[in-house]
C-alpha cells in the first residue's frame, strides 16, 4: 500500500500538484488533460487543397466587402446611388470578426443591389466620431447619402437581411 501511495505522490510531485489528505468533494487537484476540440484535429489533418479552397473562399468574401476610409468615404458611401451597408469594426474586436462572414453572405445575396463596406475605427476615428459610433460592431445603412438605419452588436444574418430588405 505504501508503494502505491508513494507512486501517487511521485506522480503528483512530477505534475506539480498537491494532494490534500481529505480534499473537499468539490475540489480535485488531479491532473486532467485538456480535451481536444473535434474540429481542431480535423482542420490540422485536412488535405492541403481543402485548406487552400477555404483560404480562397475567404479571399473571395473579402472582395465582396471592400474597405472604406475617410479619404474615400464621400465617393463610396455618400455619393452612391444604391443603398450602402457600412460595418464599423476593429481588428481586436471578437464580435466584429464574427460579423464578417455574415456581412459577406449579405453582400453575396444582394450583389448589384447593395454595396457592403467596412471601416476600421482604429484607423478612421474621425468618421466614427462624426456618426457617434460608441460601440463596435455597428452597422449603418445609407440610402441616397442619408443615414437610414443603425444596427449595434453582432446579429444573425436573417436579422440583418430583414433590415436591408426595407431599403432595397
Amino acid at each position: 500500500m505504501a508503494a502505491a501511495a508513494m507512486s501517487t505522490e511521485t506522480i503528483a510531485a512530477a505534475l506539480g500538484t498537491r494532494r490534500l489528505l481529505h480534499p473537499p468533494a468539490f475540489l480535485s487537484f488531479r491532473f486532467r488533460p485538456t480535451p481536444r476540440l473535434p474540429g481542431a484535429a480535423v482542420a490540422a489533418s485536412a488535405p492541403a487543397f481543402r485548406r487552400c479552397k477555404a483560404a480562397a473562399k475567404a479571399h473571395d468574401d473579402d472582395q465582396l466587402v471592400l474597405d472604406v476610409a475617410e479619404s474615400t468615404w464621400d465617393d463610396l458611401v455618400l455619393h452612391c446611388e444604391s443603398p450602402v451597408l457600412v460595418e464599423f469594426w476593429a481588428p481586436w474586436c471578437g464580435p466584429c470578426r464574427l460579423m464578417h462572414p455574415v456581412i459577406a453572405d449579405v453582400a453575396k445575396a444582394y450583389t448589384g443591389r447593395l454595396r457592403c463596406l467596412k471601416l476600421n475605427t482604429d484607423e478612421n476615428q474621425d468618421v466614427a466620431t462624426w456618426y457617434g459610433i460608441r460601440s463596435i460592431p455597428t452597422i449603418l445603412i445609407f440610402k441616397n447619402g442619408e443615414r437610414k438605419e443603425t444596427v449595434i452588436g453582432a446579429v444573425k444574418d436573417t436579422t440583418l437581411a430583414m433590415t436591408v430588405e426595407r431599403f432595397l
